[in-house]
C-alpha cells in the first residue's frame, strides 16, 4: 500500500496525525493508496502548501475547467474537509476521483461558506501529474449535499462473478448521456427498476408527491416531473432539450464496485432544439430560451448491466465551454471518451 506518502515530517492522513518520515507514494498505489492520497492533497490546499504533497514537476492544473498553476484558486480560500465522501477509485489507472463538500472563506471570520467539490487526481511514478477539479459554489446546493448520508451502494463491492469488464461499464454509462441527448422516448434506456438520481443533493427521480397533489402522468404531461422514475423520464421523449451531451470524458472506472465516473457538459442551445414531439405525437415546448451549459460531475452504479444509483454535482457555466484538458473537436464532440487509461 503506502511506502512514504510526502516531504513532510507531519501528515494528516484521514484526520489521523502520522509521524512517518514521508517521501512520495508507492510507485503503484493501491486502492486504499489513492483515496489516502485525496485526503492528502485536500490538506495541502487548505494549508495553501504544495510542497506538503507530491507533485510531478510538470504537473497539469484545471480549476472549472480554467487551466491555473498550482496554489492558485482553491488554494487560497479552502479551510476545512466537510463529511460528505464518496470515492470512484481506479487502481489499473492510478486515478482517484472524489465528489464531496468542502469549506470556503467566508466575509465573516468566525463562518464559512460550504460548497461542492469534484476532483480527479493522476498519479505516475509516485508524483501527481494531473489535477482536476470542480468547486460548486452554490451554497443551497452545498447545504443540501452535507446534509445527506453517501449511499452506501457506492462502497459495495459487486459479486465477482456478476462484475463487467472496464469496457462494458463505460458502454453502460455512456447509454444514459446517449439516451438523453435529443431524447426521443425510443432509445435504449439500461435503468434497474430501483435506478435513482440526486443532482447536487436533491433527488431529481423518484421524488415524493406533495400532499394535496397527484403524481405526474407521464402518458399526458408535457413536461418531465422529478417524481417520475429514471425509465419513465427517458420513456416519455420530454428530456429533448438537452440536445447535447459533449466532451463526455469518462475519467474513472472501478470493476470491483461497478462505479464509473464522468465529467462533460450538457447544452440546451434553445430556438429550434426547445420543440419536439413526444412519443404519441404530441407537439411539446419547452428547455431553457437562451442556450445554457451545465458542467457535470456525474457517477453511475452500474450492475448486471444497469444503470442504478446517479449522482451528480453541476453547476451552469458559459455556453459552449470546454474542459480544459479536451481538444476543440473532442470538447464539441458526443462520443465517449475514455480518459482512464488514456495518458493526457
Amino acid at each position: 500500500m503506502l511506502k512514504n506518502i510526502i516531504k513532510s515530517p507531519v501528515v494528516y492522513v484521514l484526520g489521523i496525525a502520522s509521524l512517518l518520515p514521508l517521501q512520495a507514494f508507492a510507485q503503484t498505489c493501491d486502492r486504499a493508496c489513492l483515496e489516502v492520497l485525496v485526503d492528502t492533497y485536500l490538506d495541502a490546499v487548505i494549508a495553501n502548501d504544495p510542497a506538503a504533497v507530491p507533485l510531478s514537476p510538470d504537473v497539469r492544473f484545471t480549476e472549472n475547467g480554467q487551466r491555473l498553476e498550482i496554489g492558485d484558486g482553491l488554494w487560497n480560500t479552502m479551510k476545512t474537509k466537510g463529511d460528505y465522501r464518496i470515492f470512484v477509485t481506479d487502481v489499473p489507472a492510478q486515478q482517484v476521483t472524489f465528489i464531496g463538500t468542502i469549506g470556503e472563506d467566508h466575509r465573516e471570520e468566525d463562518k464559512q461558506n460550504l460548497a461542492l467539490i469534484g476532483l480527479r487526481l493522476r498519479l505516475e511514478n509516485g508524483g501527481i501529474t494531473e489535477v482536476e477539479q470542480f468547486v460548486g459554489r452554490d451554497v443551497a446546493a452545498a447545504e443540501r449535499v452535507a446534509a445527506l448520508t453517501p449511499r452506501a451502494v457506492f462502497t459495495e463491492a459487486v459479486p465477482a462473478p456478476a462484475r463487467m469488464s472496464r469496457a462494458d461499464l463505460l458502454k453502460t454509462a455512456n447509454m444514459y448521456f446517449s439516451g438523453m441527448q435529443r431524447n426521443d422516448g425510443k432509445g435504449e434506456y439500461p435503468f434497474a427498476d430501483h435506478c435513482n438520481r440526486l443532482e447536487n443533493g436533491m433527488q431529481t427521480t423518484n421524488a415524493p408527491v406533495p400532499a394535496g397533489q397527484t403524481r405526474a402522468d407521464p402518458a399526458n404531461a408535457s413536461t418531465y416531473s422529478a417524481q417520475w422514475s429514471c425509465m419513465e423520464q427517458f420513456k416519455s421523449g420530454l428530456l429533448y432539450f438537452v440536445n447535447r451531451i459533449r466532451d463526455r470524458r469518462f475519467v474513472a472506472v472501478d470493476e470491483e464496485r461497478g462505479l464509473v465516473m464522468a465529467i462533460g457538459f450538457f447544452d440546451h442551445s434553445g430556438g429550434e432544439f426547445r420543440h419536439a414531439v413526444t412519443p404519441d405525437g404530441k407537439p411539446v415546448i419547452g428547455g431553457p430560451v437562451q442556450p445554457w451549459t451545465w458542467y457535470i460531475v456525474e457517477m453511475f452504479k452500474v450492475e448486471n448491466g444497469k444503470l442504478g444509483e446517479i449522482e451528480a454535482l453541476l453547476q451552469q457555466v458559459p455556453y459552449g465551454m470546454l474542459s480544459g484538458w479536451s481538444t476543440y473537436e473532442d470538447g464539441m464532440s458526443s462520443e465517449l471518451q475514455d480518459a482512464t487509461l488514456k495518458i493526457n
